[in-house]
Parts: C-alpha cells; structure tokens; sequence
C-alpha cells in the first residue's frame, strides 16, 4: 500500500505532532508500506541541517526525516514554501528532499491508497 504523509507544521512548535508523524512513518515502514513524505508550509524547515532542536527537547526531527530517507522513503519539499515558510527561508534542503511542486504533490495524492497530514 502507498501511504503519502504530508507535514504542514513548524517542526518545534511547542507540540509533539511532527515528532508523531515521523513515528508512525517509521513504524510504517517496518510493517512493510511503502511510504512517501511531503513537507509545506513551515514544515519545510525540517529538511534543513541548520534545523536543530531547541535546549531541552530530546529529539532530532531533522535526523529522524534523514533515517527514513535512508530507508529509501521518497522526500518532497515545496520549493515555493522553500522561501516563503519557515524560521530559515531560503535555507538548502539536505541530500535526499527533493524541491518539488503542487502539480506533484496532486499526483501523489491521487496514485496514493491514504494520505494522512499532520
């Protein structure tokens, strides 16, 4: 089953929601499904090294995203919320998160069995 995970969300905003999307791709992938990640809005902060987590947060979202993709977890970035979102606008996405588009994105969603978005 293809499952596309869309993050729309600051990755440190107060709330464990990314950090919980990052889990149940993780867990997704053990099961099996073949899973696919796009970040917008302010979540495209995620696939930047100069993302690190804030003092006293005890997790590495950036290094989780990176895991996956070294699980071979396809990572697409909204190359127009590149530099409008975000605490670091205009900053390089890592190796492996790709720039990307809406028209992508709606084909994604439509060769996808779910879409989940946190």
């Amino acid at each position: 089953m293809k499952i596309l995970i869309i993050f729309n969300r600051q990755p440190y905003d107060g709330t464990d929601v990314t950090w919980n999307g990052l889990r149940l791709a993780d867990k997704l992938l053990d099961v099996g499904e073949d899973v696919r990640i796009f970040l917008m809005n302010d979540s495209v902060d995620l696939a930047r090294d100069v993302c690190k987590p804030p003092v006293g947060y005890d997790q590495d979202l950036s290094r989780m995203l990176k895991d996956l993709i070294n699980r071979n977890v396809e990572v697409k970035v909204c190359g127009t919320c590149m530099a409008r979102c975000g605490i670091y606008k205009n900053q390089p996405y890592f190796e492996g998160a790709a720039s990307s588009t809406m028209p992508e994105l709606a084909d994604w969603v439509l060769s996808s069995d779910r879409t989940i978005s946190f």
